[in-house]
This record gives C-alpha cells, structure tokens and sequence, in this order.
C-alpha cells in the first residue's frame, strides 16, 4: 500500500509539473518566434561545443592519468610483447583520428552556425572528398586487420616443435583442476562419463589407457620459465574462459570438446614480483588491506603478487571466485616440485 501511495503521489506531481510548463508556454504566445533559434541562441551553442570539446579532452588525460596505474604490467609470455605493440598501435591510431575528428567536428559546428541572412552552401558530391576519406580508412583498417591476423595465426600455432610441456587445464563449476602430461608427456584418454569420485579419478581418466598412468593431478599451476607449454583445456558443466592475463592467453573451455593455446613463458613469479609496477599495486592495495583490517572487516591479509588462472565467461554465482594460483619458476625448480608429485596412477593404487 505504501508503494502504491507513493507511486500516485510522484504522478500526480508529474502532472501538476507538466501542466504548470503549459500554462507558462501558453503564456507566453504574445512573443515571437519564441521556437526559432536566433544569432545569440546559435553563438551560444558554439560556444557550448567547444566547451564540450575541452570537457572530452579533460576528461580523457585525466583517465589516463589516474587510471594507467591499473594497466597490466609487462607480458610475461613470449608472444605477449607482440599482442601489446599491437594494442598500443591500434589505441594510438584510434586517439588520433578521435582527437582530430572531434576537434573539426566542434570548429565546423561554430564556425557554419545558423546566421541570420546567411544561406547554407549545398554540395551534391564530390569525388576527391569521397575518395580520400574512404581510401585513407580502408588502407589503416586493411593494415591492422592484416597484422591481428599476422599475430593471432602466430599464437595459435600450437604445434610440437621446441618440446613443449602439456598440460590439461580443466574446468569445472567452480574451480580448476590441471593435468601434466608426465614422463611421456602425452595424456591419457579421459571423459566425463569415467568420472568416479570414490577413486579420486576426479577428471575420468581411462585407467585402461597407459598414457594415463603417470598423468600428474593438481590444484597449483606450476610453469618453467623459457619453456614453452601447450594447453588442452576441456569443460566439465558449462562454457568457461581459461584466462590468463599476465600470459596475454585467453581460451574458452566448451563442454564435449578440447581446446588448445600454447604459449612460453618468460619472466618468473620472483622477477615479476620485482617489477616496479607490481610493487606499486602491491603497495596501493595493501594499504586498503590495512585501512579494511584496521575496522575489522575480514579478509584484509596483505597481498602478494601472484600470477592467476580466472574464468572470463560469467559462468555461474560463484564465477568470480574461480580461479587457480600460477608460479613460474626455474626449470631445476619446476623439476623438484613435479618429483615431489604423486601420479595419477599412484593415486589410484590402493595403500597396502
């Protein structure tokens, strides 16, 4: 009831408001041309546009300003450097042509306003105009999409070459789950259907397939820097994005089918914790973190820098909170912290 008699109330004020603004216009009737904008009203707007043009340059130093510091750190993936160069050219080309554009589009806008005795000169066609503002963005266009295909032909070649690391990275409602490929480094053959929890065959590994047996389960990527690993990723329930920002690697994982990236990975967890950009959000966010413990509200431990595993497809209620730790490291170290794993069929041998 409350509701409803606030509802009537805002209406009924919405029309009292509305006849009130009648009332003044039929008031009005005695002055002429009261709906003709004239000299003053069209040098106001001009100057209201170039105004605006400040504003929308104001506001867009501004955001680079106070907003880069939130920017990605440097690629920590081979082909990442290419896919940002690409990025940084395509953004430089886009302010560009925006900042010119913009500019003529405002100065023309006062420069040709309405005057009162002054009529409009009218241009049916003409070719050299047409050709230059069509042929400049076909040749700007035709060259990025070029290099985009150029670059993404290059990332998505996932071939066998440099003895890559495979590694199946699977995905599930709500979490992760990675699979080595062991001393073989082929998978073993898996399907849902072989999913058996009471033997912690977890991914439905075929025990059958002898691939599988020294298959290595985790719940902590572990990567060696300098080497290159090629991902095969499946989905258990729904569409997830396998998305690794620091890597520049994105792959969606779809139920019923394999997926694949490849990339190499070329700055460690340590020396990526060094960089000064890292250190900067480090610092930025644990004192937030300190300011949040400070009032109690938990959760507020400091932070470390990590690399992470997320999934970029909005894939349920607790989407946001899936995701997976990854550490790069030295080859020795990535060595001793595989020995130390158990595998697959290890798992699945029954203790004696």
């Amino acid at each position: 009831m409350t509701a409803l008699l606030t509802f009537t109330v805002l209406a009924l004020v919405a029309i009292a408001i509305w006849q009130m603004t009648k009332i003044f216009q039929l008031s009005q009737l005695k002055t002429e041309h009261t709906e003709v904008a004239n000299d003053n009203d069209n040098r106001t707007n001009g100057y209201l546009l170039f105004a605006f043009l400040i504003f929308i340059y104001g506001i867009t130093i501004f955001s680079f300003a106070k907003y880069s510091k939130v920017l990605l750190p440097e690629a920590a993936s081979e082909h990442g450097g290419e896919y940002d160069q690409l990025m940084w050219v395509s953004f430089a080309i886009i302010f560009f042509v925006q900042t010119i554009t913009q500019a003529l589009l405002h100065y023309f806008g006062y420069k040709y306003r309405g005057q009162e005795g002054r009529k409009a000169l009218f241009y049916a066609d003409n070719d050299r105009l047409e050709f230059i503002w069509t042929i400049i963005p076909v040749i700007v266009l035709a060259g990025l999409i070029l290099w985009g295909l150029y670059t993404w032909t290059t990332i998505m070649d996932v071939n066998d070459e440099d003895d890559p690391i495979v590694i199946e990275l699977y995905a599930q409602q709500f979490n992760w789950t990675a699979r080595y490929a062991g001393e073989d480094n082929v998978l073993g053959d898996a399907n849902v259907r072989l999913i058996d929890i009471n033997k912690a065959n977890v991914l439905g590994i075929d025990e059958s397939d002898p691939n599988g047996g020294d298959d290595v389960i985790v719940k902590e990527l572990h990567l060696p820097v300098g080497r290159k690993v090629n991902f095969k990723m499946r989905s258990q329930d729904v569409l997830h994005s396998a998305y690794m920002p620091h890597f520049r690697a994105q792959m969606n994982c779809v139920p019923g089918m394999i997926t694949q990236f490849s990339f190499t990975p070329t700055v460690t967890t340590e020396e990526m914790r060094r960089n000064p950009d890292v250190v900067d959000k480090v610092k930025r966010t644990n004192a937030i973190r300190a300011e949040r413990a400070a009032e109690g509200i938990p959760n507020s431990d400091p932070w470390e820098f990590d690399y992470i595993l997320l999934c970029n497809k909005i894939c349920g209620k607790s989407h946001y909170n899936m995701q997976m730790k990854i550490i790069v490291e030295t080859e020795e170290e990535f060595n001793q912290w595989m020995a130390e794993q158990k595998t697959f069929k290890e798992n699945m041998t029954p203790a004696e």
